[in-house]
């Protein structure tokens, strides 16, 4: 019952609260650990905590193997091989290029390396040196630079701006390698926010990214975050930026649900109104994500991505049902917003799911009348 011991300090703290005052005959009542009415997700198939996977949003067995080899055997012709293989175009090889950075920047910031320490991630800098013209390791380098620009130097410092000219610099040589290939540029899009592009310079990265592949999510969301207004942009310019992305997105996108992303990253940093999140534009926001989800391709890479955030969203709006319609899909992996941008995703996801849990069963729900 360790997960309700967490759940019970989260309600002290934040919107929380108030999930745990009786809502009308039906509401949620604070209970202990062990008590009988007390909602346990293990009883829904549920994934432990300590189980959950943080470092991608949904499952993809190709990469999980062929990372496990990889930094098993510090030998990089695996990743190259299943980059090769993955579609240029698709979100699936973006996906896969910031898989393969993030584990060369987490070893490295775990193996810093010394005297007698080879450092982590030494596989990365073995498949540049070796296959100087492999788009799929140029690709990596340049992501592995702005993984690293961003966890270890703070924006608008010196060394933040020296290893992101040099991610810049990166990025053009991926592209050289592979002209079709959209994912250069899209690593260039955290660059672009890094170094402040001018709005013009965006632009022109922007469509070259459009003329590559028009309908790529993952290239939206990083594009949202230069527009938003805590970086070069403003609420009204993400919104419009986001809302034109949705109107245009081809029949079983997930642009459609670009405004709900856009809401996220706007949210006001202390919000303990419950009434925000049942908001006609949160509302509004929160429709268009359960449709793109609903009209989507199963295997579409991207969707697990939007129903981490329709969680959140669901969870916050007391929709209890269908919150726990999304966990079904998404339990087991965390790697995505908004878990990823706290310091335990695991434990903010186990919350979440957690609130879920409690408010469907508060409602009468139970695990046999759980559609899956």
């Amino acid at each position: 019952m360790e997960i309700l011991w967490v759940l019970i300090a989260a309600l002290m703290i934040g919107y929380a609260v108030n999930l745990i005052v009786s809502r009308r005959r039906a509401g949620i009542q604070q209970v202990t650990p062990g008590h009988p009415d007390a909602a346990d997700p293990a009883d829904y198939g549920f994934v432990r905590q300590e189980q959950l996977d943080i470092r991608m949003p949904g499952p993809d067995q190709d990469l999980l193997d062929v990372l496990d080899l990889v930094q098993r055997t510090q030998d990089y012709r695996a990743a190259a091989q299943l980059l090769q293989g993955t579609e240029a175009e698709g979100e699936r090889r973006w996906q896969r290029v910031q898989a393969f950075a993030g584990a060369a920047s987490l070893e490295l910031q775990q193996r810093p390396g010394g005297v007698s320490d080879t450092p982590g991630g030494q596989w990365l800098r073995v498949w540049r040196a070796e296959a100087p013209k492999d788009a799929g390791g140029a690709a990596v380098h340049a992501e592995f630079l702005v993984q690293q620009a961003w966890r270890t130097a703070t924006p608008g410092t010196d060394e933040f701006r020296i290893i992101m000219e040099e991610a810049r610099a990166a990025c053009g040589d991926a592209a050289l390698l592979a002209p079709g290939d959209p994912v250069p540029y899209i690593v260039e899009l955290s660059v672009a926010r890094g170094l402040g592009y001018s709005q013009q310079e965006f632009d022109q990265l922007w469509l070259k990214i459009l003329d590559r592949a028009p309908a790529h999510m993952g290239a939206h969301l990083a594009a949202l975050h230069y527009w938003c207004e805590k970086w070069h942009g403003s609420r009204q310019t993400a919104y419009a930026f986001a809302e034109a992305a949705a109107a245009r997105a081809p029949k079983g996108s997930l642009l459609a649900a670009m405004p709900l992303f856009a809401v996220f990253e706007h949210l006001p940093e202390v919000n303990l109104v419950r009434g925000f999140y049942q908001s006609e534009v949160v509302t509004k926001a929160v429709h268009g994500a359960l449709f793109a989800v609903h009209a989507a391709r199963p295997d579409d890479p991207m969707l697990a991505h939007v129903r981490h955030l329709l969680v959140f969203f669901l969870v916050r709006g007391e929709r209890w049902a269908e919150a726990m319609t999304q966990l079904v899909h998404v339990d087991g992996h965390v790697g995505a917003l908004p878990w990823i941008l706290d310091p335990d995703p695991a434990a903010d996801y186990a919350i979440y799911r957690a609130l879920a849990v409690a408010g469907y069963e508060a409602n009468g729900g139970s695990p046999a009348t759980l559609l899956r």
